[in-house]
Order: structure tokens, then sequence, then C-alpha cells
């Protein structure tokens, strides 16, 4: 709730001033924190369910070991502002090792289930994460 009100901090001291300047009628002050109360519980929920993914995924990863390198993707594909699917290319940036490796690295989780081929191919093949039930 407090990172909801920091967030909109400047319609927090607005609704507070007004609401203690006027009359002893709060409604615009109760709709405006219930409004707050929904949003915050919205971010707990999606943060929740982001955080149960993330350890749904790695418990059943984690019954044969991934190397750094593979952890470093995964992780960073399991973020929220993570954008469109892996390639060779960007997994290799990602993780600074040769394109060899990380299409050594990519097969590896193809075979594990870890990661799916998407159904471009060729040049654009592209892989995406294998989400658990």
């Amino acid at each position: 709730m407090s990172a909801g009100i920091e967030t909109d901090r400047k319609e927090y001291y607005f609704q507070l001033e007004s609401t203690q300047r006027g009359s002893l009628d709060i409604t615009s002050w109760l709709a405006w924190f219930l409004d707050c109360l929904d949003r915050a519980i919205d971010n707990a929920d999606h943060m929740l369910r982001s955080v149960l993914l993330k350890a749904h995924l790695w418990q059943r990863n984690n019954r044969e070991p991934v190397n750094d390198r593979q952890r470093k993707a995964i992780n960073r594909m399991l973020e929220h502002d993570w954008e469109g699917h892996m390639n060779t290319s960007k997994y290799a940036r990602m993780t600074k090792c040769s394109q060899d490796t990380a299409l050594r690295d990519i097969k590896e989780l193809l075979e594990r289930g870890v990661l799916i081929r998407n159904t471009s191919g060729g040049r654009s093949t592209s892989y995406r994460l294998v989400i658990p039930d």
C-alpha cells in the first residue's frame, strides 16, 4: 500500500488536503484510498504470480543442474521486461559466450524441456520458455 501511495503521492496529498480543508464528507478520500488499495492488491497479486512461476520453474528444472550461462538466460527470460524470444545471438551476447556454445546450451535446454522452439525456422529460429502448469 505504501508503494502505491508513494507512486501517486501528489494525488494522495491533494486528497488529504481537500478532506482536511473541506466539509466532514470523506467520500472522495475513501474512493481514492480504496482505488489505491485495489491497485496495491493487483500489484501484489502480479508479483506473487511471478514469484510462484519462477519458483515452480526452478523446482522443476533443478532436478538436473543448469550451468551459469543457462541460469542467467532463464532468469533474464523470466523478468517482467523481457521482450521477444531467445535466439543464439541474443543468448551469446547475454552470457558472453560464442555462438557455438550458445547453440549447445540452448539444445540442452530444449532436450530437458526448459525451452521450446518457435515455429519460425532457419535464420529466424527462436525459443521461448516452457511455462509449467
